[in-house]
């Protein structure tokens, strides 16, 4: 008897599962609420484990997923919850790049371990301690170094593949053959490989000649505000001091001869990092502007508006290529002027030159293109919420893991505005960005 009591009353929690959306649905549930987990349940019915059957924050697992969803609608849950993951991998990213740069930036200013940990856990907290700690210690050491610190900093550039797009269309939306997309470039300029003529700037790598615009040290001669090694005439300060004579130290100014230092403009020698210069007939390197022939590999510096596809995919594909952004350095030069305190004057010079331009890439060089985008991604995510209606395994599956999105969603936008508002304090707290 006992026996028989038992299997009937598992038998009934199964109909209960089964039949508990239908009367969630009239008792006002959350439609796609994952159900609570039953005892004895077998795989496959709802309430069994995990309802969600793919990683939220993998743009790939969710892709390959299985929701059990009938025709478009499969797609589009799919698009929405991989742009919910491609927000996700830009602020871990953001976040990421921002603690190391502001941490860094604070240890070479003598900053401990300590003073650089959180208060609280939560979504852009490490960036915002270790930016606090360093904004603190760069007040400190201005003041023992007295005098005036000047920052002149060139911006870093950052550029969206236009071939991200496209592939990222013709994968995610049905409507989209492969091949035929021509996603396009709005308020910026291509650029790319030029196997033609290019009929723009060039852009080299670091190491090699230059006759252009260098955005880090240039050995040879700087035909712009320099910051270093001067074998000639140093005009300008010479280890803080005026100077229009040969200087053994630190030149800042303009130097007459061999310069091996941080060139904030023309540098005709080599450069070690990269070097911009009009285009010629041939260009080694990126040509922005223009080319003879179609870019290879092109990139855009303002936005790539897509092809015509789904809201969802749309909202997928620009998280997807905002995630793949790629920037060029920003370059920094420091001059200290009228220091009471050389040493210390140059050890905030020294920590700003190297640490700066990290900052600088995410406070101005990616801040206006992911601005937005956390809205655009929540859009997509409630749009399908409200598509997924309670009734079956594979609702329930999709209304998971939507919910769960939804909510990583959440603490993702708020990383990226913390994260971005610590980078550009830290920057801004020397006149820079």
């Amino acid at each position: 008897m006992t026996r028989g009591r038992n299997k009937t009353g598992v038998a009934l929690a199964w109909m209960l599962v089964v039949s508990a959306p239908a009367l969630l649905t009239e008792c006002g549930a959350v439609p796609g609420a994952p159900m609570p987990n039953v005892p004895g349940a077998p795989a496959g019915v709802p309430g069994a484990g995990n309802a969600c059957p793919a990683n939220i924050a993998d743009a790939a697992a969710i892709m390959s997923a299985n929701f059990g969803l009938q025709g478009e609608l499969e797609g589009k849950v799919k698009a929405a919850l991989s742009a919910g993951a491609n927000l996700q991998k830009i602020s871990a990213d953001v976040e990421g790049e921002v603690t190391t740069a502001c941490t860094n930036l604070a240890k070479d200013l003598g900053v401990g371990d300590d003073a650089l940990k959180p208060a609280q856990d939560g979504p852009g907290k490490k960036a915002e301690a270790a930016c606090n700690a360093a904004v603190k210690a760069i007040g400190e050491l201005k003041a023992k170094a007295g005098g005036k610190i000047v920052v002149e900093a060139k911006p870093p550039q950052c550029a969206a593949s236009v071939n991200v797009m496209a592939d990222c269309a013709a994968k995610c939306d049905a409507t989209v053959k492969p091949g035929s997309v021509k996603a396009q470039c709005e308020g910026g300029k291509l650029e790319g490989k030029c196997e033609g003529k290019c009929e723009g700037e060039c852009t080299v790598e670091a190491g090699g000649k230059c006759e252009g615009s260098c955005s880090a040290s240039c050995t040879g001669e700087c035909k712009a505000d320099f910051s270093g090694k001067c074998d000639g005439t140093c005009k300008g300060k010479c280890d803080g001091k005026d100077s229009k004579a040969k200087c053994a130290g630190t030149c800042d100014g303009k130097c007459e001869g061999k310069a091996t230092g941080n060139c904030s403009g023309e540098c005709k020698g080599e450069c070690s990092g990269s070097c911009t210069m009009k285009a010629k007939a041939e260009c080694s390197g990126t040509c922005s502007g223009g080319c003879s022939v179609e870019f290879k590999e092109p990139k855009c510096s303002g936005e790539v508006k897509p092809p015509q596809m789904s809201a969802e995919c749309k909202a997928n594909c620009d998280a997807e290529v905002k995630g793949k952004l790629e920037c060029t350095p920003g370059h920094v030069l420091v001059k200290a002027e009228g220091s009471a305190d050389a040493a210390a004057a140059a050890k905030l010079k020294g920590a700003l030159e190297k640490n700066l331009p990290a900052l600088l890439k995410v406070s101005v060089g990616m801040k206006s293109k992911i601005s937005g985008i956390g809205a655009n991604v929540r859009a997509s995510l409630e749009g399908v919420k409200g598509l997924v209606t309670a009734g079956g395994t594979g609702a329930l599956k999709a209304g998971a893991c939507v919910g769960a999105s939804l909510e990583a969603q959440a603490k993702a936008s708020v990383s990226i505005d913390v994260s971005v508002k610590a980078s550009a304090s830290a920057s801004g707290s020397v006149g820079a960005g």
